[in-house]
């Protein structure tokens, strides 16, 4: 194995990781709800993303965070959606970058989690 080195491994990382997201009871439902027939564009803006995290190419444009803020998901989801890239990602690489992979993945996780759980609480407040 190698380690992650170019969009082409982050391609590979993020179909595989996503057709495994597709087929997951917790998440693909989720996952249908919002992006229905637009997983091209999705896919797009994961490889962006990711290139931008990783290989610092800057070509992601974009606020990712609000795009998740009032989706119905808890914990558990956030725990399932790391254990599955995590999965996915050393399955396929191993080195420097794959580990950089994976902790900015439990960052990015575990913040957005921590976000959509104040959101949650505020909003669940205002309704009562």
């Amino acid at each position: 194995m190698k380690d992650i080195e170019g969009i082409a491994d982050i391609k590979t990382f993020v179909d595989d990781f996503y057709s495994l997201v597709r087929k997951d009871e917790l998440l693909g439902p989720i996952f249908e709800s919002k992006l229905g027939g637009h997983w091209d564009s999705h896919l797009d803006k994961m490889y962006n993303f990711w290139n931008t995290i990783l290989l610092s190419n800057g070509s992601y444009k974009g606020s990712p965070y609000q795009k998740h803020e009032a989706l119905p998901v808890a914990k558990k989801h956030f725990g399932r959606w790391l254990e599955l890239f995590e999965k996915v990602v050393r399955s396929r690489f191993i080195g420097k970058q794959t580990d950089e992979a994976i902790q900015r993945a439990k960052v990015i996780g575990w913040t957005f989690w921590s976000k959509i759980d104040q959101y949650q609480s505020g909003h669940d407040k205002k309704s009562s």
